[in-house]
């Protein structure tokens, strides 16, 4: 199963899998699965890097390689992601997650989230 996860979620895989849930690190870890992360995710792991945030001080170049040298698929932010975040109801205003929201529904994959308010989305958004 193809499926998204959300920066948190993407950092603890990468770095601090003890935080994961049994079930993210067994989704994550399936061969049969395919774990994937946006571009957005990157983005934000830039800039709250550089705003030196004590929370994301790993390398967002870093991250990325090798993230995609352990088999996850990236996402890139696209057009059609951007017009639908104005159809999303506005239950969360981090711009980030609800990119992220927008490109499981156009992607038709699940997001995983440890966010409580972003799986208020429902649908495709899942806390694992």
């Amino acid at each position: 199963m193809k499926f998204l996860l959300d920066t948190q979620l993407l950092l603890w895989s990468a770095g601090e899998q003890k935080k994961l849930s049994r079930a993210a690190r067994a989704m994550i870890s399936d061969p049969e699965n395919a774990p994937t992360f946006s571009a957005a995710s990157v983005w934000e792991v830039a800039i709250k890097r550089s705003l030196g945030r004590a929370d994301f001080r790993v390398d967002p170049a870093i991250l990325r390689r090798g993230l995609l040298d352990n088999g996850y698929g990236e996402i890139p932010v696209t057009g059609e992601h951007a017009a639908v975040v104005s159809l999303l109801p506005p239950i969360h205003k981090d711009p980030v997650d609800r990119i992220l929201v927008a490109q499981s529904i156009v992607e038709g994959i699940p997001l995983l989230t440890a966010d409580p308010v972003v799986a208020r989305y429902g649908g495709l958004v899942r806390v694992p």
